[in-house]
């Protein structure tokens, strides 16, 4: 439990509130996969806009239950922002959905969702 993910910010934002944290964490099942398959598309597409705008909708998920790797994911965000076209993010990019993943499978067992 807690492996590739942390509750510590999610137990301080919902107050220790067990139900709270059940929806939290089934919203992030539900909704974070969905969010990981458009960067992905958009990464691989070369949209720097898309790639900015899915990367900035995830960092408070990813800063709120501490996958660690918000400066993974900024960098991501930042390469589509200014559009660094030249600029190599494979890296980065691989690491944020490898912790994704992790996190939601982990979560899924974890919360039996």
């Amino acid at each position: 439990m807690e492996q590739h993910y942390k509750l510590n910010r999610v137990r301080e934002l919902a107050g220790d509130d067990e139900e709270f944290i059940q929806t939290l964490v089934a919203t992030f099942i539900e909704e974070v996969p969905e969010d990981t398959r458009q960067l992905e598309i958009a990464v691989d597409s070369r949209d720097f806009l898309k790639s900015y705008k899915v990367a900035h909708k995830l960092k408070p998920t990813v800063d709120l239950f501490e996958l660690g790797v918000l400066d993974d994911l900024i960098q991501v965000q930042d390469w589509g922002k200014f559009e660094k076209k030249s600029e190599d993010i494979t890296h980065e990019f691989n690491r944020v959905i490898t912790a994704i993943n992790n996190a939601v499978e982990e979560l899924k067992q974890d919360y039996n969702l």
